[in-house]
């Protein structure tokens, strides 16, 4: 009766399974496809950045409904790297399970991890370009590209073990997310499996790194052009002392605390899962 009205899905365990061998092919990618599939990645957050952005950017709307709806709506980007196929860094974290089942090389994990992050880099940046060239954030009488300059601002002011921690949680969230969108058999199955954890991180103000190269990038844009003025921390140094702490909290929230724990409850001990 349950696969009659589609509401039959993969369980836990099956999802853990999957997780494996699905990290293993991810690791294993030839590398155009890897850098491809990684810029289109970085290019699909940064789409659901610019989403997020518009809500953020309407001053009507009070705290909660800004964070909430803002959280939806960025909810676009996971949904559009499932769907549609791309490679995210902090989705690949979860390919630590692969490599404590000892399927994947440490080499193999790294060199995903180094080149789907970079290539995610070159896709937000390249997406914040096109945002920028167009136009886009000069609507709402400037008010969006003042809510880029806001929050890029409050990204390079954050302490470093502020944004650690936002990090770990935020990829809690997301790598949570990708895991119950793999329990789907459909795209709304999908869809919203990921809407609730992805909009949670967004609303509670956590930090993705891939995001962050969307928001910061995109507000030195308009400042060079000199449609707004954003803080001294606005730079590029600015822009790496948040990116690193929030990659290695992304790190630790995806691979450690949901990779590793799922590794432990599931795969650990199951030496037929390996072969």
């Amino acid at each position: 009766m349950a696969d009659i009205y589609g509401f039959d899905s993969f369980s836990p365990k099956q999802i853990a399974e999957k997780v494996d061998s699905i990290g293993v092919t991810k690791a294993r990618l030839p590398l155009l496809s890897m850098v491809m599939l990684g810029i289109l990645a970085g290019a699909f957050i940064g789409l659901g950045g610019l989403y997020f952005t518009i809500v953020k950017s309407d001053a009507s709307l009070g705290f909660a409904t800004q964070q909430v709806v803002g959280g939806l709506t960025f909810s676009l980007g996971l949904i559009l790297v499932i769907v549609a196929g791309a490679e995210l860094f902090t989705g690949n974290n979860l390919l630590a399970m692969a490599w404590a089942d000892k399927k994947i090389t440490t080499a193999e994990l790294l060199k995903n991890w180094v080149v789907v992050c970079l290539s995610n880099f070159v896709g937000a940046v390249g997406v914040a370009t096109l945002v920028f060239l167009s136009g886009h954030p000069e609507m709402n009488q400037g008010a969006i590209a003042l809510t880029y300059a806001k929050i890029a601002a409050a990204k390079c002011d954050m302490p470093f073990w502020t944004a650690f921690f936002r990090g770990v949680l935020c990829n809690v969230l997301v790598c949570m997310a990708v895991w119950m969108a793999l329990a789907g058999r459909s795209v709304v199955d999908k869809a919203v499996a990921i809407i609730f954890p992805i909009s949670a991180f967004v609303a509670a103000g956590f930090e993705h790194s891939i995001a962050n190269m969307y928001f910061i990038p995109l507000a030195m844009m308009l400042q060079s052009a000199g449609t707004v003025e954003v803080a001294n921390s606005v730079g590029v140094f600015g822009f790496l002392g948040n990116l690193l702490p929030v990659i290695l909290g992304n790190l630790v929230g995806g691979s450690v605390f949901v990779g590793l724990v799922y590794h432990i409850i599931y795969l650990r001990g199951n030496p037929e899962k390996r072969q």
